[in-house]
């Protein structure tokens, strides 16, 4: 079996923003990024049904390889603001140095608010970085593309 990921924001997390649990303000909230395998080497399906960091390890399908630390790697948040009529926040480039991996996709979640999923990323396929750096470089925070946006 394969992992399956299609870029979305799960459904939960547009429930929880109604309730008021997560805080996109800098610093206000730890987010982070987590790393699934490769396409081949897993076996679940992620996107608008994923809830929980918890759906990537319970399925055992977090990355491991050299450079990649089980949990992810911390974000930095860009504060809220609008573009037109469109609320939107972003995150900084994010690094894991001196790597050797393949990676197929990621999961945005908030370590404050019991490891919820924030938004499923598919690379568009595996992505291998072979001792050397993999860099995820979020889009620009506007409307059309910030990696978290409310039209």
């Amino acid at each position: 079996m394969a992992i399956t990921i299609s870029t979305a924001m799960p459904t939960t997390f547009k429930v929880e923003l109604m309730k008021g649990l997560h805080d996109f303000s800098a610093g206000s909230t730890t987010f982070k990024l987590a790393l699934l395998k490769a396409t081949a080497s897993g076996s679940g399906t992620y996107g608008a049904a994923t809830t929980n960091y918890s759906d990537v390890t319970g399925a055992s399908d977090e990355l491991v390889g050299t450079g990649y630390t089980v949990g992810g790697k911390p974000l930095t948040s860009v504060t809220p603001t609008a573009d037109g009529t469109t609320a939107i926040t972003n995150f900084s480039s994010v690094t894991w140095t001196s790597s050797s991996f393949t990676t197929c996709g990621g999961l945005i979640y908030d370590t404050t608010d019991s490891n919820s999923a924030c938004a499923v990323l598919s690379f568009g396929g595996d992505q291998t970085v072979s001792t050397g750096d993999f860099q995820i470089q979020f889009p620009a925070a506007a409307a059309a593309t910030a990696i978290i946006r409310i039209a």
